[in-house]
């Protein structure tokens, strides 16, 4: 918890900070934390408690972008959306084998009419009682689930920090429930959307950590020798397969199977697990989860937990400082601002503003009496992309003056041919703009 006396000479960031339980020493330009303050993104308010963001209408812009563009890429990759509640009995993680290895981790059971309740940790157990809701066939499989699902994990409160040690997150997850022999083609694909999706964002410099289990440790992982050498050696040949390469590290496989995290480096140099592939031939063992193969007799499919951008809270906390806060214009939370010159053209900015509306475009308007200097410098430091800026001349002639961020002027164009133009480069997914 923080405390109400704080010194008066303090910046808003680190206030920020001391709230969300962080140390108030001054926090570096590109933190997120600072960011995320100055730009209005998100906060962490006391009363709610430690660990549990709130999304403000700018974050929240940001994030329904992001999770729209998976979500856009894993349909067309064959994955099939659900939604799963925030609750689920205590019978189906003790089920599962959560509950005895992830205990620690897990925030304590509720009760309620004689049955304990306990707010979800993964979203894994959910999504395997979706797939046994009915018989499935060798026909339909793979199967791929994915949600975008909201977890709670009871992180120490001395580990918590900002967006990037929550305890609520949004997991970008997905379970691929395929054969054995599918199971190559199927890591290879997780693998190239990962690919695709980094792209994207202009991430290239990654490496793969292959998570094994320590045998040793007997009490950290399932005590099943003859699947953990089985899976094991499935997911090293898949990737090895996949033509990736890989370093092992061994004492880091989930409590269940072995896993591939895809590696990279933050803004201030500190290692980051933006994506995760892990393996699991122990959940259909312990939940009895079965097709009908070719032959007509029931089999077990092998499970692929897989996140690829991991939780929109890390994730969007990565992106925040990769981007330094200038977030590429499809990505960004206010893609336009309108810069009315004076009042006399505020009936042109409100039609501006709706004409970009209609076309799905972020946009708000400086509607203010400050000067366009001041309105100029005020756009830049909130990291607009692109400034619209409306006058007299822009009026009669039905033009906006654009504007980017950092200075270029684009000068004047018709409306219609700069909505054409903005509706373009969000559709590419740009990174710059010309």
């Amino acid at each position: 918890m923080y405390s109400t006396d704080v010194p008066a000479k303090r910046t808003p960031q680190q206030k920020a900070a001391a709230k969300q339980g962080e140390s108030p020493a001054e926090l570096s330009p590109r933190d997120h934390r600072k960011s995320g303050t100055e730009l209005e993104l998100f906060l962490i308010d006391p009363l709610i408690g430690s660990g549990l963001p709130l999304w403000l209408p700018k974050g929240a812009a940001l994030r329904r972008a992001l999770e729209q563009y998976v979500m856009d890429e894993e349909l067309a990759s064959g994955y099939q959306h659900v939604v799963t509640p925030h609750l689920g009995r205590e019978e189906l993680y003790e089920a599962s084998g959560h509950l005895p290895y992830y205990r620690e981790s897990m925030f304590p059971p509720m009760v309620a009419d004689n049955e304990r309740f306990i707010v979800k940790p993964m979203n894994c157990p959910h999504h395997v009682r979706i797939y046994q809701a009915r018989p499935r066939s060798y026909r339909e499989l793979p199967l791929r689930i994915a949600e975008f699902g909201t977890v709670y994990r009871y992180e120490k409160s001395g580990q918590l920090q900002g967006l990037t040690r929550v305890r609520g997150m949004t997991m970008n997850d997905a379970h691929i429930f395929c054969t054995e022999e599918q199971l190559e083609s199927e890591i290879r694909s997780v693998l190239e959307l990962m690919q695709r999706i980094y792209r994207t964002f202009g991430l290239k410099d990654f490496w793969i950590d292959f998570a094994l289990h320590d045998p040793k440790k007997k009490k950290k992982y399932a005590d099943q020798p003859v699947l953990w050498k089985k899976s094991e050696t499935a997911l090293r040949t898949a990737l090895k397969h996949a033509g990736v390469q890989f370093t092992e590290a061994v004492g880091d496989a989930a409590f269940y199977g072995p896993k591939a995290d895809i590696q990279m480096k933050d803004a201030a140099g500190h290692t980051f697990t933006v994506s995760t592939i892990q393996l699991d031939m122990l959940l259909p063992e312990r939940l009895d989860v079965t097709y009908t193969a070719a032959t007509g007799k029931r089999a077990r499919p092998v499970i692929i937990h897989r996140a690829l951008i991991g939780t929109l809270e890390r994730f969007i906390a990565f992106l925040i400082e990769h981007f330094e806060g200038k977030f590429p214009l499809w990505l960004a939370p206010i893609q336009v601002r309108i810069l009315p010159v004076s009042q006399n053209v505020a009936g042109y900015a409100s039609k501006v503003s709706t004409a970009l509306r209609a076309d799905r475009i972020r946009v708000e308007v400086d509607d203010s009496n400050e000067t366009l200097p001041k309105k100029i410098r005020n756009a830049e430091t909130q990291k607009i992309p692109v400034m619209a800026i409306l006058g007299e001349r822009e009026q009669q002639e039905q033009t906006v003056t654009i504007r980017l961020h950092g200075g270029k002027n684009f000068g004047s164009k018709k409306l219609s041919e700069a909505i054409g133009f903005l509706a373009e480069k969000i559709a590419q997914k740009s990174l710059t703009l010309p």
